[in-house]
């Protein structure tokens, strides 16, 4: 990693433009309801603060494609962020243009400015060069902290960077980096990943990428049905990608099969939607009028027999209809395994949304060597490709020694 550290970049007494990721989940009724990524933030947010630098804030949140919608603006997020730092945060409706020039000018040090949804302007997802310019004239120093967006080529995240010379890494980018590399090069053995979610297509180039890497993968959620089915196994109503059958039983015939773990039980439900409680049968006799909503009890000893001796272990996705509190057992099961491994000495790794709500569900968020925040932008990075937001800050100007 050749990005800029935040302890390297001059901070007092100047304006920095601190992409953050903010995407936080909103109550139907207004009001963030988990501010998981807000709290992240606050490191960066404080030493920057205390260093006597005046803060512009930016974050997307939601979808809204290019227009304003009141139900996906920041201003519940400004309240939660002004009572964690414990001090007013001004907002710029604006986003950029005189009316947001003004309010950032009118920081005093120590100070921070949140701006309204950067995908409230359809030139943010575009990457748009006056758009990008235009953020970079609120600042004279630029820090990206927002993993979450790293994968993303968009203003905030890599046009602003063509303005800003000085610029660095913040300390939750920095600490998501450090953690994830460790998956990728020198990972302590035995390894084991375990993937799921619903659909193999998903997954498949993290996995095509780690096997090579692990010493055992453990398949579960929806995809494994895929693979079940490329055994040529029947899974009644289950989830399965029928165009990508024959890329499962490519990789069941691979050199790398051996490390291939599947459930050998799994909890069928006549429907996905909890009314059915289901029951656990083996993989082998799922019946034809039923369909795979978690994996079972077998599925989870196998399992833990897997990290027994793991010394590294990532996980993304749930194992079944997490959602679904009838569903949820093997997903919250996995979570406590995943905090016994690290108890015993593993550095554990858990990304995507559905896996750290088990985290916090299964109350052991503080048993775990590292949640990241990343979602698309972790599995990316484990897939090997590059992630813009990064390659924009390794372009900056080192530090004279």
């Amino acid at each position: 990693m050749t990005f800029r550290r935040l302890n390297h970049l001059e901070a007092e007494g100047r304006t920095i433009f601190v992409r953050v990721d903010f995407n936080c989940p909103l109550k139907p009724e207004g009001g963030v309801a988990d501010d998981t990524r807000i709290v992240a933030s606050l490191p960066t947010l404080r030493y920057l603060l205390d260093k006597g630098a005046r803060l512009v804030v930016a974050s997307h949140l939601g979808r809204p494609k290019g227009k304003r919608d009141p139900k996906q603006s920041l201003v519940p997020v400004r309240d939660v962020l002004e009572k964690y730092l414990r001090a007013p945060v001004r907002f710029a409706p604006s986003i950029i243009g005189p009316e947001a020039a003004d309010e950032a000018r009118a920081l005093q040090p120590g100070q921070a400015l949140l701006l309204e949804n950067l995908r409230f302007d359809p030139r943010e997802e575009a990457n748009d060069p006056e758009f990008s310019r235009a953020l970079a004239a609120l600042a004279d120093a630029y820090v990206n902290d927002a993993f979450g967006s790293a994968h993303r080529a968009h203003a905030s995240t890599v046009g602003i960077t063509a303005h800003l010379a000085d610029r660095a890494a913040g300390f939750l980018m920095e600490k998501e980096l450090s953690a994830l590399g460790r998956l990728l090069e020198g990972a302590a053995r035995p390894y084991v990943a375990i993937l799921g979610g619903a659909k193999i297509s998903g997954k498949i180039d993290v996995l095509q990428n780690l096997l090579p890497r692990v010493d055992r993968v453990f398949v579960g959620g929806g995809m494994m049905f895929t693979f079940l089915r490329a055994k040529g196994l029947e899974t009644g109503r289950s989830l399965v990608e029928e165009d990508r059958i024959p890329l499962a039983a490519e990789l069941l015939r691979s050199v790398e099969a051996a490390k291939l773990l599947l459930p050998e039980d799994c909890r069928a439900a006549d429907g996905p939607r909890g009314e059915d409680p289901g029951r656990i049968v083996p993989v082998t006799a799922i019946p034809s009028d039923r369909m795979g909503v978690d994996i079972g009890p077998a599925s989870l000893g196998t399992l833990a027999s897997a990290l027994a001796d793991a010394k590294t272990v990532f996980w993304n996705g749930p194992m079944g209809i997490f959602e679904v509190p009838a569903y949820a057992e093997g997903t919250i099961g996995v979570a406590r395994e995943m905090a016994r491994a690290t108890k015993r000495g593993a550095f554990t790794v858990v990304g995507g949304g559905d896996s750290l709500a088990a985290v916090n569900a299964a109350e052991v968020e503080h048993q775990i060597s590292h949640l990241s925040t990343g979602g698309g932008a972790s599995l990316e990075f484990l897939e090997g490709k590059e992630l813009p937001g990064v390659a924009a800050l390794e372009d900056a100007p080192r530090p004279a020694r």
